[in-house]
């Protein structure tokens, strides 16, 4: 511990350095045309810098002494925006590309742009709309960077034991809905996976991939998707990065207590800048200094180019990775049973990768798009009895598997007068191949012998290739005298050689409308209606039997139908207040044959979903209200508070609603930060969620197969009866920036869990075992049966409650 107040002292030391000058420089573009906007007035707020955009839509402001700041950009005819907390430093360049919206409101434009700076709502996408920028990510109390965990603060955003999944997880619950049903594009390029470790066939993880220092700004959109966007369900979320600094080399370095990353930028050539990183985890030696059971090791690699071949073409490539190992080791306090259940988890190594290219056209009035990607990941899970690892005889788990999407999309994007379109097209060819041996159950007789319910062992091997493709069409008008009302409507299709029906165009035709109307200058009234389609998961189209037949050739797409409507209130150029109402009805869900249940209680872990036969009959619903206050940085202080009350049921195969695992029924949430001056920052996140249901075991199945499977055996017919206790933590965060002549240094400190709250999550299934560890008590002495009728079981709870602290600096040249 003596090296907090050695901390403490340098920064202290280093505190009393002079302020050095910053530079802020970027360019301001139409957001619905992509041409550049000359003329458009920048300043900071609260000071004499300022300045206007040249031809070219570029600003540069230079001598500012470095420190956060509140970046305005106006100009006529145009919806005012807000950089809130932008942190400029002497390190290097700090570049900052804006877009603007056209103002809904042709009159009385002073007001209205003064009043409307903070909305982040388009004509397309109305409501259900938030966003962050890149100083919201890195200065998050408990986010460590991790953009999938900052997101968990916004309106009905559950996840990371909020949400019915493991407090150490990414998986995204939005709105009720499974982590699968989210979508993910980085520069408009469809990333697949945002997560290390992801779960096959859904997309969450422990820990995120996408590098913070990349980012300008993420948007998060959990309805009234544009129709551009396929395969969602629930959410899309748009990563938009900033281009590499054109002036000179510059970079980063973050360390902390579980990563170090490096980063560099700078001009390759006069019209071409690049963006680089790696980082390298070590979260495994943080938690075996805490005692924490899991060890996740892993590499992650980022680049981007952005060339401009003329002055309306541009060429942007893009590239992530990751190379992932995870296992499990039994903590140093742990009873033999609780050691013994740590231990028979599988070992995991995955690997994946997405590179694309972009090229975007200004034509009249509007741009073009094309862009083409690919991403592959394969991924490896072992799993043997404990204490035969191995050895095949005693195999639970072996699973290969690998998927190759290569994707082309074009768009066509123009404003005419008061209308804006877009169509476009898309298609891609997909590989997926997996080799599976995985136990599910032994056979369970009862006490005469009987056969009650047969061994379940899945194995297959499956290989398969087919096509995606899809087109969309989508118009926006403004209305009125003074534009008060704005419409919009889409509609797109979707098609696939992977299901039988899948030619059917018809099927998967998805209309979707919304409005939004200007009840007064700062308050307008939002609403949206559409219909969203969803191709299963790879690990369902491509399951087989042991013969080799494809048995899920006949499932359709997933149906999610939404119905939103509420206000957002803008009192001030810094506040904003949304209060809405949702409803999703889902349909064609897919439904497990084996066990009766939708496949939408499903993904929260690290077992794959989907391989095994379905049936697309299963049912769904998710309905409830969320209300949101953000304050953007205001004088010293910002703060963000949600609140979402839901309900998420869905059928399985008796037809009836049940809770799902995500019916967490209430989700709030709770940041605040203050700025007390000579670079010092506060930061305090609390979040709290109901109890989420689960599902207690089959006592019979769970005794006979324990030993060959290693878990217990859900009754499924008890499926989420009960509940957790509610989940609740909080999160604490100290910053010091200190800016140099060429350098500048941002020390930290991040407490995770600083109430030493217990997790919640449901008590695991297993055998007593002795006290030294050497086998199984038993109820009459003597060795264990093989069917487990003299095994003593328990249930084993969770209880370890834990504070993660990190302590580390990012220094910028």
């Amino acid at each position: 511990m003596r090296i907090l107040p050695l901390l403490f002292f340098l920064l202290l030391s280093l505190g009393s350095s002079a302020q050095n000058a910053s530079i802020v420089a970027g360019t301001v573009r139409d957001r619905a045309t992509q041409e550049v906007l000359p003329g458009v007035s920048i300043t900071l707020e609260g000071t004499d810098f300022g300045t206007a955009t040249d031809a070219e839509g570029r600003y540069r402001l230079t001598g500012v002494p470095a420190g956060a700041y509140n970046l305005r950009a106006t100009f006529v005819g145009y919806d005012a925006l807000l950089r809130a907390n932008i942190a400029l430093s002497s390190g290097n360049v700090n570049t900052l590309n804006l877009e603007l919206n056209t103002a809904p409101q042709a009159l009385d434009e002073v007001t209205v742009t003064a009043s409307r700076a903070i909305r982040v709502a388009t004509p397309e996408t109305p409501l259900s709309v938030q966003r962050l920028t890149t100083e919201e990510i890195k200065s998050n109390p408990g986010g460590n960077f991790d953009i999938s965990r900052v997101i968990q603060s916004l309106p009905g955003v559950g996840g990371g034991g909020s949400g019915g999944t493991a407090g150490f997880r990414n998986d995204i619950i939005i709105r009720g809905g499974a982590p699968n049903e989210n979508v993910y594009y980085l520069d408009g390029i469809e990333v697949p996976v945002i997560n290390h470790f992801p779960t096959q066939g859904s997309a969450g993880g422990p820990a995120g991939i996408l590098n913070v220092s990349f980012i300008e700004d993420v948007t998060l959109s959990s309805s009234a998707f544009q129709a551009r966007y396929d395969n969602a369900l629930s959410s899309v979320l748009q990563f938009r990065q900033r281009d590499g600094n054109s002036e000179r080399i510059q970079g980063n370095l973050r360390t902390s207590g579980t990563e170090v990353a490096a980063t560099l930028e700078g001009p390759l050539t006069s019209n071409t800048t690049f963006l680089a990183s790696a980082r390298r985890s070590y979260l495994q030696v943080l938690f075996k200094l805490i005692d924490l059971p899991i060890r996740p090791d892993f590499y992650d690699f980022q680049f981007k180019t952005t060339t401009k071949l003329s002055p309306k073409t541009t060429i942007t490539t893009l590239g992530l990775g990751a190379i992932d190992h995870f296992e499990i080791v039994a903590p140093k306090n742990s009873s033999p049973s609780k050691e013994f259940v740590l231990r028979s988890n599988p070992t995991i190594d995955q690997w994946n990768y997405t590179v694309g290219v972009n090229l975007r056209h200004l034509v009249e009035n509007g741009f073009v798009n094309v862009a083409l990607s690919r991403t592959q990941q394969y991924g490896k899970a072992d799993q043997f009895a404990y204490g035969f690892e191995g050895q095949e005889a005693f195999r639970k788990l072996g699973a290969r598997n690998g998927e190759v999407e290569n994707k082309l999309r074009a768009d066509v994007n123009k404003r005419v007068g008061r209308w804006q379109y877009s169509y476009g097209v898309v298609g891609q060819l997909q590989h997926y191949d997996n080799n599976l041996t995985n136990r599910i159950r032994s056979k369970v007789r009862d006490a005469s012998g009987t056969l009650v319910s047969p061994a379940v062992t899945v194995r297959f091997v499956t290989d398969l290739d087919f096509v995606r493709y899809g087109a969309f069409a989508q118009a926006t008008r403004a209305y009125g005298a003074e534009s008060r009302l704005t419409l919009s409507a889409g509609i797109r299709a979707d098609g696939t050689s992977a299901l039988d029906q899948g030619y059917r165009l018809d099927r998967t035709l998805s209309p979707r409308a919304s409005l939004s109307y200007a009840l007064l200058p700062t308050l307008n009234l939002n609403a949206s209606l559409g219909r969203y389609f969803k191709i299963p998961p790879s690990t369902i189209l491509g399951f087989r039997d042991e013969r080799g037949t494809r048995l899920n050739s006949g499932s359709s797409y997933i149906r999610s139908d939404h119905a939103v409507a509420g206000l957002e209130w803008l009192p001030g150029k810094a506040t904003r207040f949304t209060l809405e109402g949702f409803y999703k009805k889902y349909a064609n869900y897919p439904v497990s044959v084996r066990d009766g249940i939708s496949l939408a209680n499903l993904g929260g872990d690290f077992n794959a979903i989907g391989n095994e036969a379905v049936t697309s009959t299963g049912k769904g619903r998710a309905y409830g209200t969320e209300a949101f206050f953000q304050q953007k940085l205001s004088g010293k202080l910002f703060a963000v508070v949600s609140l979402t009350g839901f309900r998420s049921e869905f059928s399985g195969a008796d037809g009836v609603y049940k809770p799902t695992a995500w019916d967490t029924r209430f989700l709030g949430s709770a940041l605040l930060g203050y700025q007390l001056g000579r670079g010092w920052e506060v930061g305090a996140k609390y979040r709290v969620g109901g109890g989420a249901p689960y599902t207690p075991y089959d006592e019979a199945a769970s005794r006979a197969s324990y030993q060959a499977v290693g878990t217990g055996v859900l009754d499924y017919s008890q499926l989420n009866t009960r509940r957790l206790n509610r989940f609740q933590q909080l999160d604490l965060r100290l910053d010091k920036k200190i800016s140099l002549r060429r350098l500048s240094f941002d020390f930290y400190i991040d407490v995770q869990n600083a109430l030493l709250t217990k997790p919640v999550s449901p008590p695991t299934y297993t055998f007593e075992r002795t006290a030294d560890n050497s086998g199984y008590t038993t109820t009459d002495g003597q060795p264990l049966r093989p069917d487990g009728r003299n095994a003593v079981p328990i249930l084993l709870l969770d209880d370890d409650a834990l504070v993660v602290p990190t302590i580390g600096f990012i220094v910028e040249f």
